[in-house]
């Protein structure tokens, strides 16, 4: 049996995990086996806990609204369940993203090294709304056009925008529409509908 780690409640997540022997950064072989998320940020590996059941089912309805829109525009394609993206040598995962088929690079087992146009983060108990923007300014920082931050417990999506824009929606409003990704302006009650 393992043995059990106390970790205090008032623990600030992401923590910092010492790197393993043999870790290379674009090698996710070479990454530890750990229940949870593993993110690589500024020379940091960061580890936060396993999603919790509203970001489970939020995640999983992102993902199908997303599905759903790529079976009618196949110059696109979308990455999911901690999408992995290598960027300027840091490694994020986004609950959901976006490519242009023509960007994205031939399939292998290594992190995507071209930034997404849409990045979808969904937020949960130790990712707030606060930490999502950070992690939205790391992401136009290096390319991405548009961030989704989902809010399950408020049911509102934050579409942020490279440009400074920032729009927020609730029930019964659509997201907005955006040339660089044609016809995609989802019901944010979709985001929400494993919920009721």
């Amino acid at each position: 049996m393992e043995p059990e780690i106390a970790v205090p409640v008032s623990t600030k997540f992401p923590i910092e995990l010492e790197p393993p022997a043999g870790f290379v950064v674009d090698d996710p072989a070479t990454w530890p086996r750990i229940e949870g998320r593993l993110e690589y940020v500024s020379g940091r590996l960061l580890w936060m806990p396993p999603c919790g059941a509203y970001h489970q089912l939020v995640t999983t309805s992102v993902v199908g609204v997303l599905w759903e829109w790529l079976r009618s525009h196949p110059t696109f394609v979308s990455g999911a369940g901690e999408a992995g993206m290598l960027l300027d040598g840091d490694v994020r995962g986004a609950e959901a993203a976006v490519w242009r088929r023509a960007d994205y690079p031939p399939l292998s087992h290594s992190y995507v090294p071209v930034a997404p146009i849409l990045a979808a983060e969904v937020a949960g108990r130790d990712e707030r709304e606060p930490q999502l923007r950070e992690k939205a300014r790391w992401y136009f920082a290096r390319g991405v056009r548009i961030v989704w931050i989902v809010l399950p417990p408020e049911r509102e999506v934050i579409v942020l925008d490279r440009d400074g824009s920032d729009t927020r929606h609730g029930s019964g409003e659509r997201l907005p529409a955006r040339a660089e990704l044609p016809d995609l302006a989802p019901a944010v009650d979709d985001f929400f509908v494993q919920l009721d």
